[in-house]
């Protein structure tokens, strides 16, 4: 099984090396790289080719945005299973894509997630947020809850008959994919029961009170365009990230 990591990126010369180390560290021995770069002004295309062909595929041209920018990746992708590796984040170890391709093959799905912690930009060992997921229902989905994006990998062939990500979204287009993926076309999933992803803090979705008011607005944009859920989704989706503050 070969599985295809996408970083997206854009001047991001001050974490491209980390996240980029963190995919060449891991153990699995079939992992297609590819970086999308949005034509950054800084360091960021000097710092990746200077990985050679360590690096499967890589261009760097001006796109519409982050989701313009992965769904390059994905077109650009040839493994059976697609995954994200944001420029900001690090795998948890260098076992996480073997674990991956291990649950996929024993349980024989669409999809596989799992938990996720919130870092400190400067100090990744450091927590601030502990995202546990927990096993998908469909009632789950409905009550606001939702896998952490960063480790949600899935067949290529759901991109392929089921369609990327929608562009006319700003931050919620990870959010409508999963609604439509998980809600609307009810692909088949699997919980890995253990932390993939360290996300540094001050992504798009949180980074400012209008981003957090944006980010509402198009998740319930996401939930009526999907036909799965209501206001409630919405309320509850965001009293679930509380609990993350007190999670161990």
């Amino acid at each position: 099984m070969k599985v295809s990591i996408i970083t997206i990126a854009y001047n991001s010369e001050n974490s491209i090396s980390d996240a980029i180390n963190s995919v060449l560290s891991q153990t699995y021995p079939n992992i297609e790289y590819i970086i999308v770069d949005g034509k950054s002004k800084d360091k960021t295309v000097e710092i990746v080719k200077s990985y050679g062909n360590k690096i499967s595929k890589f261009v760097s041209e001006p796109d519409k945005g982050i989701y313009d920018a992965l769904n390059k990746g994905i077109e650009m992708a040839s493994g059976d299973v697609v995954g994200f590796m944001h420029s900001d984040d690090l795998f948890a170890d260098e076992h996480v894509i073997e674990k991956v391709a291990k649950l996929f093959k024993e349980k024989d799905v669409d999809s596989i997630y799992g938990d996720l912690n919130y870092v400190f930009k400067n100090d990744t060992n450091k927590i601030l947020r502990y995202w546990k997921s927990d096993e998908f229902t469909l009632s789950r989905l409905k009550f606001g809850w939702m896998p952490p994006h960063p480790t949600f990998y899935v067949k290529r062939k759901i991109y392929e008959k089921y369609g990327g990500f929608d562009i006319d979204f700003k931050i919620s287009s990870d959010y409508d994919s999963m609604l439509r993926f998980l809600g609307k076309y009810k692909i088949s999933t699997a919980y890995l029961p253990e932390v993939m992803i360290k996300m540094r803090v001050g992504g798009a979705s949180n980074r400012s009170l209008k981003n957090i008011i944006q980010k509402s607005t198009e998740d319930f944009r996401a939930i009526r365009k999907n036909k799965f859920g209501n206001i409630f989704t919405l309320i509850f989706k965001n009293l679930r990230k509380v609990k993350q503050f007190f999670e161990k």
